[in-house]
């Protein structure tokens, strides 16, 4: 027998099928692909220089992020995807004794982290139509992390409920997880310069179509910066590579691409929401490039199943007794939706 394993129940990442011919719908990923700057940058990228390692601050990246987000470049630290920032955030602010805070059904990847790094923490239940209740996060707590819209929810939780915590909690870091703010709502930004203890987290797997580059980044002021800093330096300070910062950049470079698609997907949702109703299904609002669904006249196994038979992939939660009934649906562009339309109708008779 060999002492000191670790013993953990790890995340469960969406399956990621290679089906050559499929809509998948299953991990939230965008519709749309990369910017025509990204594209450029990669096929002028100079293979040679990666036998160099990586810079250790992703200046450039930094600049052109803080020129769009109106911060200052010392605002922001990249990671190796958004998973690499808020695991990084949990070693860095979470370090009381008391609990952190956030709902029971959120991103999994929270309590995984807080098992891991043995955080004290408290899942909080959302309420009954799924949104967060403010009051339940104004007790004593040693942190809080909240994702805005939540997922799998999709619901968006107005700005000043938001700023109402940071209010109450100003002796312990609130971060504020914004991967889907880009597809509806308003951002923690504003509140950035009232409170020194909002962090806000985000990612280019969403937004910005590059989900299999891994670019993750944190907003904070600079003495949260600097924690986060360290922390990754002491884990590792090389852990964005050359090819994902310079690709990084060119796409917020050419952000005005991914706003229009933005609102390509916001208008598709509307409209594929619109469509589930209409064929008797429950549709949670949402704020998020996905919606969390539920039907009425069959079992959500048997659509599940349904839906795989004819490669349209989408996310089940059989597991998690609050949504074992539903189905988290991405948005894929129109045509996609329009033909998982036709094959609900399909399967429903």
């Amino acid at each position: 027998m060999i002492r000191g394993l670790r013993q953990i129940e790890p995340y469960v990442a969406g399956v990621q099928p290679a089906e050559r011919k499929m809509i998948k719908l299953n991990t939230n990923e965008n519709a749309y692909g990369a910017s025509p700057k990204v594209r450029e940058a990669l096929a002028n990228f100079d293979v040679d220089n990666l036998r160099k390692y990586s810079t250790l601050d992703q200046a450039d990246l930094r600049a052109a992020l803080a020129n769009n987000l109106k911060v200052k470049p010392e605002q922001l630290m990249i990671a190796n995807g958004s998973d690499d920032v808020l695991s990084i955030a949990f070693l860095a602010f979470f370090n009381n004794d008391e609990p952190v805070l956030f709902p029971d059904l959120t991103y999994g990847f929270y309590k995984v982290w807080a098992d891991l790094y043995r955080v004290n923490y408290h899942e909080i239940p959302l309420a009954e139509d799924f949104t967060i209740n403010t009051e339940d996060y104004l007790a004593d707590n040693g942190g809080i992390i909240l994702t805005n819209p939540n997922a799998p929810t999709g619901i968006y939780k107005p700005l000043n409920e938001i700023e109402k915590l940071l209010k109450a909690n100003q002796d312990t870091v609130v971060i504020i997880d914004e991967a889907y703010i880009s597809f509806g709502g308003q951002s923690a930004l504003s509140l950035l310069n009232k409170y020194n203890n909002l962090v806000i987290t985000r990612t280019f797997s969403k937004d910005a179509a590059l989900a299999g580059l891994r670019v993750g980044y944190a907003i904070a002021n600079e003495p949260l910066i600097a924690v986060m800093n360290a922390v990754k330096h002491s884990i590792n300070p090389y852990s964005v590579d050359l090819l994902a910062e310079r690709l990084a950049t060119a796409a917020v470079e050419d952000w005005s691409y991914y706003q229009e698609n933005a609102k390509k997907i916001q208008k598709t949702r509307a409209w594929f929401s619109e469509q589930l109703v209409k064929q008797g299904f429950d549709v949670l609002p949402s704020q998020a490039n996905f919606v969390l669904t539920k039907p009425h006249d069959l079992a959500t196994a048997k659509l599940f199943e349904e839906l795989e038979a004819r490669k349209i992939y989408v996310r089940y939660f059989p597991k998690v007794e609050r949504i074992k009934d539903y189905l988290r649906i991405s948005m894929g562009t129109q045509e996609e939706m329009e033909e998982v339309v036709k094959a609900l109708e399909e399967i429903r008779g």
